[in-house]
């Protein structure tokens, strides 16, 4: 029988508070880096930002992913991913900064640089703060609507149990998954590449759609396997949920890998020194070094990890292999923006370190409060009963 609510438990309110604490602490200590070098401030902001938009849309991709494919992985890992998604308005309010930032970090902010040379002449008309601050209210317009009807939708389902409600769910995730690939795209382009205005890549947008769907999986996993621990996800959470999760981070690993080595690979063949320059910057000192720690604990240790049953079936060696991912994409997203700052030679801020953790701070909190504000299973779902029983007893 479903039990007719699951009520998060109460030591949410205590990681909701602890993490608002650290949050403050560490921005602080962040602010006293703006005092000593606002343009590095600046820099680092804009890592920290990447890595928990990408949580927050990643988290958006994977809820209409689930809305169209059904299944048991995605009905118990459901609302974690809803309240990861209703942390926009904090990431909308936390992109203010950049807004404020922008000549610190965007070199097409300044005109006279861009008209020396032609072809960046005719970026400009694309790459200029009116219609760069247009596009990103356009972005998050798009995002906050599809998670509010997502939303939405998913607490009239628990409390009608209307039938229909499923199919609109469906019908909004099916073109609201290609919105979001095409709009992470654009985002992709305009916040991280166009930190080099001279280079391009056309697969860069999909290494980004990838990218943040990993990191929003792996971020659920780690919170679905301290939920199982704890009432009343104890009851819910099967070994059988953990290997679906395990699959799919295989393949979120290996798609990110396929598209980032594609990217690599094409430049590489064509050898054109406009596009080479971007890897070289990359690939010298101890950016290279990053390089190869990304290579092999973002691919090849997970990927052979994630070839183990024993592995997917472990909820701690799982949640232990998430949390080695979302330290990998911060150091990719590290990785991604800083050598465009520092091209000469190495240089790698403890601000880089600190954003990720005091954005961070402020994203959890906001997270494990919104998560306690509902059921932990979308109880009404038609779907629910036949995913708990067939994976009763695994």
């Amino acid at each position: 029988m479903i039990q007719a609510a699951y009520t998060p438990p109460t030591e949410l309110r205590r990681v909701s508070m602890l993490a608002l604490a650290v949050g403050f602490l560490f921005f602080a200590f962040f602010i006293f880096g703006w005092l000593i070098d606002r343009t590095q401030f600046f820099h680092a902001y804009l890592v920290g930002f990447i890595f928990w938009i990408g949580i927050t849309i990643g988290s958006l991709a994977l809820l209409t992913l689930q809305h169209l494919t059904g299944g048991a992985w995605g009905l118990i890992i459901r609302r974690v991913l809803e309240a990861a998604t209703r942390t926009l308005p904090l990431m909308l309010i936390l992109s203010i900064p950049l807004l404020v930032g922008l000549n610190q970090i965007y070199p097409w902010t300044n005109r006279a640089e861009m008209d020396q040379i032609p072809a960046l002449r005719e970026k400009a008309r694309y790459l200029n703060p009116a219609f760069f601050m247009t596009r990103a209210a356009l972005y998050f317009t798009i995002w906050s609507l599809m998670a509010l009807a997502l939303n939405w939708l998913s607490v009239q389902q628990d409390r009608t149990a209307d039938p229909k409600i499923r199919k609109r769910l469906q019908m909004i995730s099916g073109p609201g998954l290609g919105l979001l690939i095409l709009t992470i795209t654009f985002a992709a382009i305009d916040w991280v590449m166009s930190l080099d205005p001279a280079w391009y890549s056309t697969i860069y947008g999909l290494i980004f759609v990838a990218s943040w769907s990993l990191s929003a999986l792996a971020f659920g996993i780690l919170v679905m396997s301290w939920l199982s621990k704890r009432e009343p996800m104890n009851t819910v959470v099967r070994t059988s949920h953990f290997h679906d999760w395990g699959n799919l981070l295989l393949t979120l690993v290996m798609l990110w890998t396929y598209f980032a080595f594609s990217q690599y690979l094409i430049i590489w063949s064509a050898n054109l020194p406009e596009e080479t320059t971007w890897y070289v910057a990359r690939k010298h000192g101890g950016w290279g070094v990053i390089a190869l720690v990304i290579v092999i604990l973002q691919f090849a240790f997970p990927f052979l990890t994630l070839l183990s049953r024993a592995t997917k079936t472990s909820p701690q060696k799982l949640a232990l292999l998430a949390v080695l991912i979302l330290a990998m994409r911060v150091m990719d997203v590290i990785w991604l923006v800083e050598p465009s700052f520092n091209r000469e030679h190495f240089h790698l801020s403890w601000m880089d370190l600190v954003a990720p953790i005091a954005i961070g701070g402020l994203w959890i909190a906001t997270f494990a409060w919104q998560l306690q504000k509902r059921s932990l299973v979308p109880i009404n779902d038609p779907q629910l009963e036949q995913a708990l029983t067939a994976h009763a007893g695994h």
